[in-house]
């Protein structure tokens, strides 16, 4: 019903790749997350300090956390709402992750303090008071924070955030948590035994937990994480089904924030063909990736010479070489340059992150594989790496 009504209040709600639709979505998402945590916050520090339990207080301290992050959010998405000027001419999109990441220190501050907490009632248990109203409360945050983890995740995939789905990720966590907080108040009233210290332990380590996959899900972006294959394997795909595109490689991806996303690459095109064809081709990749993607693609034109066999014989040769040293090694930008008394062969290999075989062996081992079938042929080689993650 919520999500139904979020939706009828966002004009054309359906173009989550708009940014401003996107954005709509995630300040109605943490508008949600702020009312419902509060709501349950006050009913959880009611329970906790009527029954004198520290695992509910710790749950409801948790839940109140979870409304501050709410409140982060929803100004990281109105900050990252803010146009390009000259001294950002990338926009703002970062301000999401820089919003996800102070709620990530949050809640690590929180949950230290809260472990030590729980750390003294192991040490010195006291009586729960057991109450049936306080289960219902508890059971009521876990119907609650099931449903938001819900929202969460559907909010979040239909406009592709990633601080929406680690939302998700913490309802689900709190479901967790807030049930073994519920387990240890029915077992103490019923058995006797005093798990209340260990619960609320178990709750400081779900909440440091959370704030650790935050900090690295926030920090990765910010660092300049690779792009996903999946994105990867969509562009190519994409830049091939073009006319005369024979292949793509050198491909950068970098982001600027959700929806903010600049890339470049060199597409590789017959050097018998028109070149102003050819520069007609790439200017209709670069419009259809910002207008269809909302990807800002600058493209490289590469020539290739299709007409020479012996080219062709020797890309085929070294890129069999280069497989048979690293499965995911590939070359590139060949060309052959004779001369009077040998042929230069000059070309980029890319060298797989990880790989811990030295440059000069790398060569070696080229430069002899070719010279054994072709005794006058010499490699030129650039090693190079990729900027982008490989399967």
């Amino acid at each position: 019903m919520i999500e139904k009504f979020i939706e009828s209040r966002i004009p054309n709600a359906q173009d989550t790749k708009n940014e401003a639709v996107r954005s709509a979505y995630g300040k109605a998402a943490s508008f949600v997350g702020i009312v419902c945590n509060v709501l349950l916050f006050a009913g959880k520090l009611i329970a906790g300090t009527v029954s004198g339990s520290v695992a509910i207080t710790a749950d409801a301290v948790n839940t109140l956390s979870d409304a501050s992050s709410s409140i982060i959010s929803l100004l990281g998405f109105k900050l990252a709402d803010r146009p390009a000027d000259a001294d950002h001419p990338y926009g703002h999109g970062r301000y999401e992750y820089l919003s996800g990441l102070m709620v990530a220190v949050m809640i690590l501050v929180i949950g230290v303090e809260l472990m030590k907490g729980s750390i003294e009632k192991i040490i010195s248990p006291t009586p729960v008071d057991f109450s049936w109203v306080t289960v219902g409360v508890l059971a009521v945050s876990i119907l609650v924070k099931l449903w938001m983890s819900l929202f969460n995740r559907k909010v979040g995939k239909k406009i592709d955030s990633q601080t929406l789905i680690a939302t998700a990720d913490d309802s689900r966590n709190d479901v967790i948590s807030t049930g073994a907080v519920l387990a240890a108040t029915l077992i103490a009233h019923f058995s006797g035994l005093m798990l209340d210290g260990y619960m609320g332990a178990a709750v400081a380590l779900f909440i440091l937990f959370s704030g650790f996959g935050l900090v690295r899900d926030t920090i990765d972006p910010m660092l300049g994480q690779a792009a996903t294959p999946e994105q990867v394997r969509a562009i190519r795909k994409k830049i091939m089904s073009y006319p005369g595109v024979l292949g793509t490689h050198d491909l950068m991806v970098h982001d600027y924030g959700p929806g903010r996303v600049f890339a470049s690459v060199h597409v590789e095109m017959s050097a018998s063909e028109d070149p102003l064809q050819s520069h007609e081709v790439i200017d209709n990749i670069e419009r259809d990736f910002l207008a269809q993607d909302k990807i800002h693609l600058v493209v490289h034109y590469d020539p290739v010479v299709t007409d020479d066999p012996r080219v062709s014989v020797m890309r085929t040769t070294i890129a069999k070489l280069a497989a048979d040293i690293h499965p995911q090694m590939t070359i590139h930008d060949l060309r052959i340059v004779p001369g009077p008394n040998h042929v230069n062969v000059v070309f980029d290999c890319v060298v797989p992150y990880g790989f811990d075989m030295e440059e000069k062996e790398i060569k070696r081992r080229i430069c002899e594989g070719v010279r054994a079938a072709y005794p006058n042929y010499f490699c030129v080689i650039t090693l190079e790496n990729s900027f982008i993650k490989t399967e």
